[in-house]
């Protein structure tokens, strides 16, 4: 009588993601749940980041170890795009484009995400927002994306009202979660960060944006992602 054969499965490896700027970790939780193994970078330290983390300067890291992943996330810090930043008069640098020639020089694809008054910096980026997801938030944020091509969901009609910035949010409103906001409980809910503070939900991408580029990412590697396995 013929026994049968023991098949030992081997799982497949899951494709790794680069997420420089990490802060405390909105982008990467997308990215996980999309399929992604994760890797944070940040120059401050992130206790709150919920996946492997380096304690490193993002432009250094890249250039030297970011041709060891399959795709490159980068937030580069706001401040310096933002129209409240320049009305107080804080200096800030411009990271766009040193960010941009580093990940280039990895010859792995990416997305650069920024907020809106970083667009003239940004080539050809995609708008994500809340309403694309069933969040209720807007939140508006940009992606450039290198080596591939990043499409968005149908954009719906803003009919939700959103309340007034530092002011508890309604019933029937939209929050916008940002600076000194109230209600970090109902933030986190909403973005679907649980683990965050006021501090990182503020300047946080929702996990929704990012799994959508996930899902989108893995669709273009997945032909070099067979080959190699």
């Amino acid at each position: 009588m013929t026994q049968p054969t023991r098949i030992r499965r081997v799982p497949a490896r899951r494709p790794r993601l680069l997420d420089l700027f990490c802060c405390q970790g909105g982008a990467a939780k997308g990215y996980a749940d999309a399929g992604f193994d994760v890797t944070g970078v940040d120059i401050a330290p992130q206790p709150r980041y919920p996946y492997r983390f380096v304690q490193a300067d993002a432009i250094a890291y890249v250039r030297e170890h970011g041709a060891a992943f399959d795709f490159i996330h980068a937030s580069c810090p706001c401040q310096f795009y933002s129209d409240t930043q320049r009305l107080m008069g804080n200096d800030h640098p411009d990271l766009i484009a040193p960010t941009r020639a580093a990940l280039k020089a990895t010859g792995r694809p990416y997305v650069m995400e920024n907020v809106r008054g970083a667009v003239p910096h940004l080539h050809h980026p995609v708008m994500l927002c809340g309403a694309m997801f069933a969040l209720e938030t807007y939140r508006h944020r940009y992606f450039e994306a290198g080596g591939w091509t990043l499409t968005a969901p149908p954009h719906p009609v803003h009919t939700a009202p959103v309340a007034k910035m530092g002011r508890p949010v309604p019933p029937g409103h939209y929050g916008q979660f940002v600076g000194n906001f109230s209600g970090v409980d109902l933030a986190r809910k909403v973005m679907g960060v649980p683990w965050m503070n006021r501090d990182g939900i503020r300047e946080c991408i929702p996990p929704a944006y990012t799994q959508h580029i996930g899902r989108a990412a893995l669709a273009h590697l997945a032909p070099a992602l067979e080959v190699a396995a």
